[in-house]
């Protein structure tokens, strides 16, 4: 396999009409995705329970996630990222509507036994 290369915020697909995830790597147990985001949000009621671990980031725009349990959005402005663990369940409360939240998003099955390094863990409960 030759290297590859690309620009995250060149290319963006249209995300008006809904949020787009584009897969830009996977191997066993673990994925990244770009995923675009204008203005959506989790449907009212709906939560994601995953059996995977979740780090995401912003790499452009800005966000808000619900975390089940936290009196309190978590703001995500561009250059934010959070792990979520399996199982911690949470909702995308809001995405900028004026422009496109650009996530870059890395998943990692739970048996892999993922853990944070000490620059998340340092921050961990600054959102809360």
């Amino acid at each position: 396999m030759e290297p590859s290369q690309c620009n995250l915020l060149e290319e963006q697909p249209s995300a008006r009409e809904t949020e787009v995830s584009e897969l830009l790597l996977r191997a066993n147990g673990i994925r990244v995705e770009r995923i675009v985001s204008v203005g959506q949000a989790s449907p009212e009621g709906f939560w994601y329970d995953q059996g995977e671990a979740e780090w995401v980031m912003v790499v452009a725009g800005r966000a808000r996630l619900t975390i089940a349990g936290e009196s309190s959005d978590r703001h995500l402005d561009a250059g934010d990222a959070i792990y979520l663990p399996a199982g911690c369940r949470h909702r995308v409360a809001w995405t900028d509507p004026a422009q496109q939240t650009v996530w870059l998003a890395l998943f990692v099955d739970a048996e892999l036994n993922p853990c944070i390094g000490d620059l998340m863990m340092s921050r961990s409960n600054e959102g809360s």
